[in-house]
């Protein structure tokens, strides 16, 4: 392909009109691809990828700090007495634990000591668990 360029000098005959003179594929292909034009569109280029790369980078550590300072029981791990697995951790009974029956204890103390803020699910497991409502010292319970 070819293209034409106008060169303003005026002609030997005397005519005013500008000369036509026919320029090579070659020439226009490497004035395109050298220069400041790819100079700049390199740096641009550079530019949005460190913008990309950084974008991507913040994403990932706000996403990290998200999962490391919401508490287990805000994304669903609860115990089977369904109390939450980080107040389950502050109490004593915890779920899968054998507990020996002391003196005084009953079926209520122990599902408030499995589930503070929910007893009567951690009773209604303790009743299946034990087949009955009734606790005797010295009792081997499986906490559920």
């Amino acid at each position: 392909m070819a293209a034409q360029e106008i060169i303003p000098e005026w002609c030997d005959s005397g005519l005013e009109e500008p000369r036509l003179r026919l320029i090579r594929s070659q020439d226009v292909r490497t004035r395109l691809r050298h220069g400041d034009a790819v100079a700049i569109r390199r740096a641009r280029r550079a530019r949005v990828q460190r913008r990309r790369r950084i974008a991507a980078v913040s994403a990932i550590l706000g996403l990290a700090l998200f999962v490391l300072a919401v508490p287990g029981h805000v994304l669903g791990a609860t115990t089977g007495a369904g109390l939450s697995t980080d107040l389950a951790s502050s109490t004593t009974l915890a779920s899968g634990m054998q507990y020996v029956v002391q003196p005084g204890d009953s079926v209520e103390s122990l599902a408030r000591e499995m589930n503070p803020l929910d007893p009567s699910l951690a009773r209604s497991l303790l009743v299946r668990e034990l087949g009955s409502d009734v606790v005797v010292v010295g009792e081997r319970v499986l906490i559920p």
